[in-house]
């Protein structure tokens, strides 16, 4: 009987990706993607990989016959798609099957923010409500405002479908327009704040997004503005928000991902006119199971079919045998 096909599977993973490679392949668990947890005779076993999180270039070095790296999420900043690219390894991420998810969150997080349901919900729970009367009026609104999209990929899409459902008119920022939109373009992220008055981020974690939400495109969006990031904390400027925030630059946030996950700094969360979630606009369990899925059936379909079914763009390789 022939030896099964070796994955490697370091730290932790969704237990559903666990119980399915178990199924078709031989898995072997380590504490965390560091070379020196795995001896050099067990580490020319792995032909494949699935993570969640960080695997880097000397993990892959470390690996002489590894073939394939399935990652946890649709960002894949943690995996060098670099060094696996020059390898010839295949780099897989879980696009789409969260995209419905992360958009919805979107839509709640914002309307948190705007709306201040959080807040009206402890003056109810607190009994505020019934000793103090009504809650205050909002003094913020969706209504006549136009949303700016920071990243128009298949989430960004998502999220303007939405709130094109709102009657909010949408314009987006991304390194060259796309075809076939019906929303407006804008060239550079402050003009893009300039157009608008709420700012949405939903870009990935690289080199070219590192803290471009800024305190001169913070000024570009207004003392109406608001600002929204589900994408990644990275893009976000965290002392100039603040500033922002406590001095009216900007009249709120609402924000989904933070720069050093877990640790948000006191001064954001002591503002009053932000909205914050631990990074869940994923979190449900039908969606982190899809993920856990495709992460399965990505290393399935790479050594049953020989071509994986989401490889990042870094890695459009098939598989060679023979």
């Amino acid at each position: 009987m022939a030896a099964k096909t070796r994955i490697l599977v370091p730290g932790t993973i969704r237990e559903r990706v666990l119980d399915r490679l178990k199924e078709s392949f031989d898995v072997l668990r380590i504490d965390r993607a560091d070379p020196s947890l795995l001896a050099r005779s067990e580490a020319a076993s792995i032909s494949g990989v699935a993570v969640s999180g960080a695997f880097g270039a000397a993990m892959i070095e470390h690996l002489p016959a590894l073939e394939i790296i399935a990652s946890f999420g649709v960002g894949y900043d943690g995996v060098d798609a670099a060094a696996a690219a020059v390898r010839g390894v295949t780099v897989t991420n879980t696009p789409d099957v969260l995209n419905d998810e992360v958009a919805d969150t979107t839509v709640g997080l914002l309307l948190n923010t705007v709306r201040r349901f959080p807040q009206a919900e402890a003056w109810l729970r607190e009994g505020r409500w019934k000793r103090e009367g009504a809650f205050p009026l909002t003094p913020l609104s969706l209504r006549g405002r136009r949303a700016g999209i920071y990243g128009l990929g298949r989430i960004g899409l998502a999220i303007a479908e939405r709130l094109k459902a709102f009657g909010l008119d949408i314009a987006y920022h991304t390194r060259r327009p796309r075809e076939g939109v019906p929303y407006a373009y804008y060239p550079s992220l402050p003009e893009l704040a300039e157009a608008v008055d709420i700012l949405i981020a939903i870009v990935p974690k690289t080199a070219e997004t590192h803290r471009t939400i800024d305190a001169a495109v913070l000024r570009a969006l207004g003392p109406n503005g608001v600002l929204i990031n589900v994408g990644r904390g990275w893009t976000v400027d965290e002392e100039a928000l603040i500033a922002a925030l406590r001095d009216g630059v900007i009249a709120a946030a609402g924000l989904d991902v933070f720069y050093d996950e877990p640790n948000v700094p006191q001064a954001l969360i002591d503002l009053p006119n932000v909205s914050l979630l631990p990074h869940v606009a994923s979190a449900s369990v039908v969606t982190r199971d899809a993920m856990a899925d495709l992460v399965a059936d990505n290393l399935l379909a790479w050594f049953g079919q020989g071509a994986a079914l989401t490889p990042v763009p870094e890695t459009p390789f098939t598989r060679k045998t023979g």
